[in-house]
């Protein structure tokens, strides 16, 4: 049985014929080889090309996952391989440089999206519980919904489209000018020298941006409820303290170290592994962000299921 890829090789063959055929003869060519193979795809199996196109899309997706695995665990081995030997492993200007860019440049846009979200989240909730006279639980709703969610989730979002791009476009340019290949000529590791800085300055500065998008939201918030609401400034402060607890604060600061991690690994990674010049490049920052956005939203879904399911109150 003959299947799409045969279309490929009889038209290197049409292709390789050419030099040899006229023009009339070469689309002769071509339409007879069309002609030959439309039957045998009339009757191929449609479960089966569907089968077929699944189990190619889970065996590169597995083999996806499995690559991004090793270059993290490549990443910490050369790192902490030449921490043993009592070398530094990457320039200390280079991981301040990073966190200046990552983290302190982010601050004004992390805090004015989570502003204005917070004060959305207020407003549009505020009418539905006021309905019900409830309206004393909008201050707790915000706090906690950004703690534990939309505080690392909004953060980790921007940063992947912020930063994320930033870092693969950096990386790719350099492996596509042969920066890096002349960085491994003078016995540098590339992952310890070019991805250790990046995915450090990510992995602790992430938690800290989360911390402005929750303080921006809630104090967003609480003009909301003085405003609509009549809920005076200390009485929205108690109302945040006695609904927040202490895991909350938790769960959303491992959300936001693991979101760090995870955005700086798979940007690296994309910038890495660039291919095809200056159009790669692009290709490479467009999939590191896509990546990046769905892998930060997966693992937020997979840690609330798990959570859920072992503290379900």
């Amino acid at each position: 049985m003959s299947f799409p890829g045969d279309f490929a090789r009889s038209a290197l063959e049409c292709d390789a014929s050419s030099h040899r055929f006229p023009a009339p003869n070469f689309a002769l060519c071509r339409v007879g080889q069309v002609r030959r193979l439309l039957p045998a795809m009339a009757n191929a199996n449609p479960p089966v090309l569907v089968a077929q196109g699944i189990g190619h899309l889970g065996h590169n997706f597995l083999r996806e996952v499995g690559s991004m695995f090793w270059f993290i665990v490549n990443t910490f081995e050369e790192t902490f391989e030449r921490i043993q030997h009592g070398r530094v492993p990457f320039r200390a200007a280079s991981f301040f440089r990073h966190t200046q860019r990552a983290g302190v440049d982010s601050v004004p846009l992390v805090g004015l999206v989570s502003f204005f979200l917070g004060l959305t989240m207020a407003l549009l909730t505020g009418y539905q519980l006021q309905r019900f006279g409830t309206q004393r639980l909008i201050p707790g709703l915000v706090a906690i919904g950004f703690t534990r969610e939309l505080g690392p989730l909004i953060t980790g979002i921007m940063l992947a489209a912020r930063i994320g791009a930033a870092f693969t476009a950096e990386l790719g340019t350099m492996q596509v000018s042969e920066e890096v290949e002349a960085i491994e000529a003078m016995g540098i590791g590339p992952l310890r020298f070019l991805v250790a800085p990046r995915m450090l300055a990510l992995f602790l500065l992430m938690p800290c941006l989360s911390t402005v998008s929750n303080i921006a939201a809630i104090g967003a918030s609480s003009l909301i409820c003085k405003a609509y609401f009549s809920i005076a400034f200390p009485y929205f402060l108690d109302l945040v303290k006695d609904s927040l607890l202490i895991r909350d604060i938790i769960t959303g600061i491992l959300k936001s170290f693991l979101f760090g991690l995870l955005i700086a690994a798979i940007a690296c990674y994309r910038g890495l592994t660039v291919k095809g010049g200056a159009a790669g490049v692009g290709t490479s920052t467009t999939s590191s962000v896509v990546t990046a956005i769905t892998t930060v939203i997966g693992f937020d879904t997979l840690y609330n299921v798990v959570y859920t399911t072992f503290y379900p109150t």
